[in-house]
């Protein structure tokens, strides 16, 4: 029989990949809205899935409880289970159970800041509704920083990798021609709404990287024989179709060398030792471009030596063979 926590954890994937498959949609009307609404939905499933699991899959550690009213209408001392409508225990918000766990130090203050800029937007979308084109625009910046968060934190939280799903949001410049942000005329909700997330990016906790409160999604349109471009395979079947990626795509998606991981993990993990295990880990994942790909330290030179570098994912597989400090 599966916990309480492992059945929420499973309504919250199920709820953020029906999201993304509305989101990706071109065609479907109120395709944002109903995404943001199915994202938090998501969210909240997630938060109190580790809620559950921090406290032993008790119920009642979800409830919200209000002061009994006396007869004389006046509050007593005692405490009763809030109620909704239809008499079920009323639980937790979203809000509240965030953060708790950033207090608790078991979430990032930068994912809380995420989750509070797709609230607005779903607030604004469900109680009254979204203006013009910079919704659009921010919501995919927003839902794209959310979704990397979610993927980290099941990972990180429960142990799942999420790979085999495709947890992405199409970019706009497919779905519709490109837009401006500053060629738009705002009105006083959407400057309003602007202001908030400028603001929490400007405040954004920067005390771990993974996490983000919004991300620019960029489509650039390149001749396939770029000088700077290198043959690269994200698949070991080769009927795959092939991309190419340039020295900078390269580095971004796999920032860390041998060194660098190493340093890394001794600062990550409590349990942590350059030893044999280590080693045969990190060359059982180099054959897996998830993780780790190699390069020339000389592009261009034939002659030039080359070297494993490694994806930030790597550290999620790491997570379960050491301890984390």
């Amino acid at each position: 029989m599966k916990s309480r926590s492992k059945e929420l954890l499973e309504r919250a994937l199920a709820a953020t990949v029906a999201a993304i498959e509305v989101y990706n949609k071109p065609d479907f009307l109120y395709r944002e809205e109903t995404f943001t609404v199915l994202a938090v939905n998501g969210w909240e499933l997630l938060l109190k899935a580790k809620w559950l699991a921090n406290n032993g899959n008790q119920a009642r550690s979800l409830y919200v409880y209000e002061a009994v009213t006396k007869k004389d209408g006046s509050r007593g001392a005692r405490k009763k289970i809030k109620l909704t409508r239809s008499g079920n225990p009323f639980t937790h918000s979203i809000d509240y159970l965030a953060r708790k766990l950033v207090e608790l130090k078991h979430l990032d203050a930068t994912v809380l800041q995420n989750i509070e800029a797709l609230l607005e937007i779903r607030d604004n979308a469900v109680h009254f509704y979204n203006h013009g084109n910079v919704f659009s625009i921010r919501l995919q910046e927003i839902g794209a920083a959310s979704l990397r968060n979610f993927v980290t934190l099941v990972a990180e939280w429960f142990g799942n990798d999420l790979s085999e799903y495709n947890f992405y949001l199409m970019p706009l410049a497919f779905l519709s021609p490109p837009r401006s942000a500053r060629a738009l005329v705002l009105n006083k909700e959407e400057e309003n709404f602007l202001k908030f997330v400028e603001a929490l990016e400007k405040h954004e906790a920067k005390k771990d990287g993974r996490f983000s409160v919004a991300v620019n999604v960029e489509v650039k349109y390149t001749r396939s024989k770029a000088t700077d471009a290198i043959n690269y395979r994200l698949s070991n079947d080769p009927n795959a179709t092939e991309i190419r990626l340039t020295e900078q795509q390269i580095l971004e998606k796999y920032p860390l060398d041998y060194k660098s991981l190493t340093e890394e993990c001794k600062t990550r993990y409590g349990d942590f030792a350059v030893d044999r295990k280590y080693h045969d880990l990190r060359k059982q994942l180099r054959d897996d471009p998830r993780y780790a790909m190699i390069r020339q330290l000389y592009p261009g030179n034939p002659k030039s030596a080359k070297t494993w570098y490694f994806s930030e994912a790597i550290l999620n597989v790491f997570d379960k063979h050491y301890t984390k400090s």
